[in-house]
């Protein structure tokens, strides 16, 4: 039986649960034993040492969004089989503090991000971009894109009677995105007063002129508050840090048989294709057109609805995703390249 290590900083944080758990049930049926861990931030070397015995007995260990120092990185392949660096973020830069700030561009983030990839036997991109930057140190690069269960989700149960819903569902720390389209919102509202911003978050932004529907987020209610809605959203600045985003609400939405507006940022323009399931919107004025067209056109929305779900069910679905990654594990295991 081959034992695969998954390593995470937060195994409740949203990419390790959507890019990590969602392989133990495939794992397990093809006979793995499958740990899940937390690693520690900081104490660079240290957790990696009081970790030793437990990277020996793995035959391959999966660091997902793990960056380590030169030096660590090395003792890290000393203790190890084989290794696989899971990332599906710009986790080579800093977050913008503020809207419209530029990313801290670190010095030290992007030597741990390549000292990491080059100790490595494979790096595991969730899109084009993140594997783009990885190919510059890793040996080998594999894109795994970010991928969901569309059997989750039921489509759109919204009808045309019903007030129009716009919704957005993340992080909290990912709220400022919607200030982009506050704007757009605002006009809206005062053509359609019933309108909603559905924010599916566990905290809302505070927004007198518009009717913001505050939900609070669940694993087993997101499926049916996402449904519920018309149109779903995701704005993005166009810096470094939002190009390696992976637009996984993106696929949620269609999932959920949703027209979506998104920025064209990054594996957004890969989601979302102008036109077919969706708008690209680039300035305010074309956040609020798009929503209107939509608002306006339950015909349209209908059609955007049916081809992104069917879109995500051939490009990201997730048992495509399962069987890429355990054949790469298997490939490890046995001793042969990752490429």
């Amino acid at each position: 039986m081959s034992t695969v290590v998954l390593l995470g900083y937060d195994l409740e944080q949203p990419s390790f649960r959507h890019r990590m758990r969602t392989l133990i049930g495939t794992l397990d049926a093809a006979g793995w034993q499958v740990r899940a861990e937390r690693f520690p931030s900081g104490r660079y070397g240290f957790r990696t040492w009081e970790r030793r015995s437990l990277l020996r007995e793995a035959d391959v260990v999966v660091l997902h969004q793990i960056k380590l120092s030169a030096m660590e990185a090395r003792l890290f392949a000393s203790f190890s089989r084989r290794r696989i660096f899971d990332v599906d973020d710009a986790i080579y830069v800093r977050k913008p503090r503020q809207l419209g700030d530029a990313p801290d561009d670190s010095r030290w983030r992007k030597r741990k991000f390549a000292a990491t990839c080059r100790w490595v036997d494979v790096v595991a991109a969730g899109n084009d971009v993140l594997a783009g930057v990885a190919r510059a140190s890793a040996p080998a690069v594999m894109v795994l894109p970010t991928s969901i269960d569309t059997a989750a989700y039921q489509p759109t149960t919204a009808t045309a009677a019903d007030p129009p819903t716009i919704v957005w569902i993340g992080s909290p720390e990912n709220l400022v995105y919607l200030e982009m389209i506050r704007p757009a919102l605002a006009r809206l509202t005062t053509r359609y007063p019933t309108l909603k911003m559905r924010v599916i978050c566990s905290r809302f932004p505070d927004w007198p002129l518009i009717n913001v529907e505050r939900i609070a987020w669940s694993s087993a209610t997101e499926a049916k508050e996402l449904a519920a809605a018309h149109i779903g959203v995701m704005p993005l600045t166009d810096d470094e840090w939002a190009r390696g985003k992976c637009a996984f609400k993106l696929l949620q939405y269609m999932a959920a048989a949703l027209p979506c507006v998104a920025s064209p940022v990054g594996a957004n323009t890969e989601a979302v294709i102008d036109g077919f399931n969706g708008f690209h919107a680039r300035t305010v004025d074309d956040w609020e057109r798009h929503l209107e067209a939509l608002i306006r056109s339950p015909e349209l929305r209908a059609r955007f609805g049916a081809s992104g779900r069917a879109h995500v069910e051939s490009r990201y679905a997730m048992r495509t995703y399962q069987a890429r990654y355990l054949e790469l594990l298997q490939r490890l295991a046995a001793g042969s390249s990752a490429d």
